[in-house]
């Protein structure tokens, strides 16, 4: 996956934006303003922070040690960082992005919640 390729299906889900609140080199992804993926572009190998439940998150280590570690920067118990360096199958990246996207939202006021089923 490249960085192109994360941002193109980070942005494909319902009312995602991207933004740069801290450096332009850090994209952050976000739905109704809530976080939900953080992703260092210029660095290489590709990485991106990505919330998950905390019980998954100690799985997905113990599963793809180097891979995915405790959140940089972030809370460990509720994040992830994710190497995007072709090591992991896109589809398994995809699914943690959208993972990382569900649990967001369903943390979101019904009212926003339900406003993001709408077509």
């Amino acid at each position: 996956m490249t960085p192109e390729d994360l941002r193109a299906f980070c942005l494909s889900f319902n009312e995602a934006v991207e933004d740069f609140p801290f450096r332009p080199e850090i994209s952050v992804f976000k739905v109704l303003g809530k976080m939900f993926a953080l992703s260092w572009t210029d660095q290489r190998p590709l990485k991106v922070n990505l919330k998950c439940d905390p019980e998954d998150a100690v799985r997905q280590r113990g599963e793809h040690p180097g891979l995915i570690a405790p959140g940089y920067h972030m809370n460990k118990r509720h994040w992830n960082t994710v190497t995007v360096d072709g090591e992991l199958p896109d589809q398994l990246v995809r699914e943690l992005i959208e993972d990382s996207y569900d649990l967001v939202v369903a943390g979101l006021p019904r009212a926003d919640r339900l406003r993001l089923d709408r077509p």
